[in-house]
């Protein structure tokens, strides 16, 4: 089970740390991905860590704002946002994947979000200009 939190409402400009808190399977044999859903588009990927192996991946767009962490003894991975802005606006999920980050498709910087095989239930992440 997968379940995020820490979303809500933020100025532009402001900073959010997501929390996604893994429970029934054993956290370091998994890679967790973050996707966000912003309204009336569709699901992307923002960034994938692998517990095992410690790979990160970031979409482009966070780059440089957003950065994916982990905290083994609370089976818990962060996604600390900064910068935000309004097109950050999402529904924010972490979905989990089995050992390593699965590889991005061509011409795209984070693994697919059919490659994940659980996920949370999403939280709300607002950015007002």
């Amino acid at each position: 089970q997968l379940v995020e939190s820490g979303g809500g409402l933020v100025q532009a400009g402001g900073s959010l740390r997501l929390s996604c808190e893994l429970s029934g399977f054993t956290f370091t044999d998994y890679a967790i991905g973050w996707f966000r859903q912003p309204p009336g588009k569709e699901r992307e990927g923002v960034s994938c860590l692998g517990n095992s192996d410690g790979s990160t991946y970031y979409a482009d767009s966070v780059k440089g704002r957003f950065t994916i962490s982990k905290d083994n003894a609370k089976n818990t991975v962060y996604l600390q946002m900064s910068s935000l802005m309004p097109e950050d606006t999402a529904v924010y999920y972490c979905a989990s994947h089995p050992i390593r980050c699965p590889e991005p498709s061509r011409g795209t910087a984070t693994p697919p979000a059919f490659r994940f095989t659980s996920w949370g239930q999403g939280t709300q992440v607002t950015v007002s200009s």
